[in-house]
């Protein structure tokens, strides 16, 4: 009888104390050995390869409900697995909203064995819903509670700091926030120009993401809460939140790290646009900056896909969000092999940071007795981006073409190959993440 039922062979294995040249035993969909592991089940030969914890992305949008021409469960985390994801956090901006006990219910059971990765499902903030946050963030499945202070796709919004305080008052895990501020943005309509996306950063401009981010970390100091800032997009905002580590984590995403607005919108146009925006190359190289120091805590795709004809209708009828859950992994490979950060600095962002800053339970590390969850890579491997690749149901990708040196080979989820040189298995198997604050009080 084999002593395992799964082993993991001949890869480099990056452990919490460094890469080592180690075998992994799995078995019951925990890890159980580490080192010299004896017979097994099933052997996968990792020769040539790293294997990373498992990566999670704690900012997607997978439309359904509501919206499943977009993108739906199945769809999205299907790009996700393909792209070296094993779990995701999935925002509230469906029809209808992701804001009550029912709703997050519904996702669940529309996720059962549908959805190819673990996942989370977060409750968004209404000023209807405020008082029963703290039940609504303590329902297992649930990622915590977003807010959106400035308006985006759906119409989730609370925007002054009444209700804010409101929605902090109420329940005590981390709170996720979208910052940009509503009252800027609306006084600032008219800096948008018909014909062209590039004036989208000028309309939400530097500002109106500062603004935000200073009220709430006014607000949450004084509820003695703990925010989570998603997306940021300007070098003042990192260098603000490292002051405030106390209270405040934070995100950024491949797109703002990788893109280029004086590039981007004159090639792409709309495929470009997002919010917060795409900024100048000179934002890109702050965001860098800070990343380098440590500032940002997570990376997250937000994943926010639209179909090609609504993206290619003339700015500012077009919609805001660009695909990015299969991606995120490869580029951020590619910054590695670039030299812009180390590989130990990607697993903290993509896997140990969010255990670490959300709670998750037996996830993110490769350590006995967590989730057998992998991210098997080719560092070496030299590919391009092509449509045929991508699963997103919306069909389209703003790196399309790009070429990269870094790619996921593999992706196992609680000793499951879920996917293996582009080859899915044969059935979805994603189960609800648990989380300290639900599982423990």
């Amino acid at each position: 009888m084999a002593n395992v039922e799964l082993k993991l062979r001949g890869g480099r294995v990056h452990l919490p104390g460094g890469p080592a040249a180690v075998d992994v035993g799995v078995s019951g969909g925990k890890i159980v050995a580490i080192g010299q592991v004896g017979d097994a089940g099933e052997t996968i030969d990792c020769t040539g390869l790293d294997v990373l914890p498992g990566v999670i992305d704690s900012q997607v949008h997978f439309r359904e409900p509501g919206l499943e021409y977009k993108e739906d469960l199945e769809s999205g985390s299907r790009s996700a697995v393909l792209g070296g994801v094993t779990a995701v956090f999935e925002m509230p901006n469906t029809k209808p909203n992701t804001d009550s006990a029912d709703a997050v219910a519904d996702k669940l059971r529309r996720a059962h064995h549908r959805m190819w990765c673990d996942h989370a499902f977060y409750v968004g903030a209404t000023n209807h819903n405020a008082e029963h946050l703290a039940e609504l963030e303590r329902l297992p499945g649930t990622a915590g509670v977003k807010i959106f202070m400035g308006a985006s796709t759906g119409d989730l919004l609370v925007s002054d700091d009444a209700n804010l305080a409101r929605v902090l008052a109420s329940g005590h895990r981390r709170v996720a926030i979208h910052a940009e501020d509503e009252f800027r943005m609306q006084d600032r309509l008219g800096e948008r120009v018909a014909g062209d996306p590039a004036s989208h950063p000028v309309w939400r401009d530097d500002e109106s993401a500062i603004l935000a981010t200073r009220r709430i970390l006014r607000l949450a100091r004084a509820a003695r809460r703990r925010i989570h800032v998603l997306h940021v997009t300007t070098p003042a905002e990192l260098e603000l939140l490292g002051q405030h580590k106390d209270i405040a984590t934070c995100e950024v995403t491949p797109q703002h790290l990788t893109l280029a607005g004086e590039e981007a919108y004159p090639a792409i146009g709309t495929f470009a646009q997002m919010n917060p925006p795409i900024r100048s190359g000179a934002h890109r190289d702050g965001l860098w900056h800070w990343l380098r120091q440590g500032v940002p805590d997570v990376l997250g795709s937000d994943h926010a896909p639209h179909t090609l004809e609504e993206k290619a209708k003339a700015y500012p009828d077009s919609p805001s969000g660009m695909p990015g859950v299969q991606t995120l992994l490869p580029l951020m490979l590619n910054h590695v092999a670039e030299g812009r950060l180390t590989l130990q600095r990607l697993i903290d962002l993509t896997s140990a940071g969010p255990q670490r800053i959300f709670g998750l339970v037996g996830k993110g590390r490769i350590v006995p007795g967590y989730d057998a969850d992998f991210t098997v890579v080719d560092l070496k491997a030299r590919w391009t981006v092509d449509e045929a690749w991508l699963a997103s149901r919306c069909g389209w990708s703003p790196f399309t073409g790009m070429e990269l040196t870094g790619r996921p080979v593999g992706t196992i989820i609680r000793g499951n190959r879920v996917m293996w040189e582009g080859q899915l298995a044969n059935q979805a198997i994603g189960e609800p993440m648990k989380f300290e604050a639900v599982e423990f009080g």
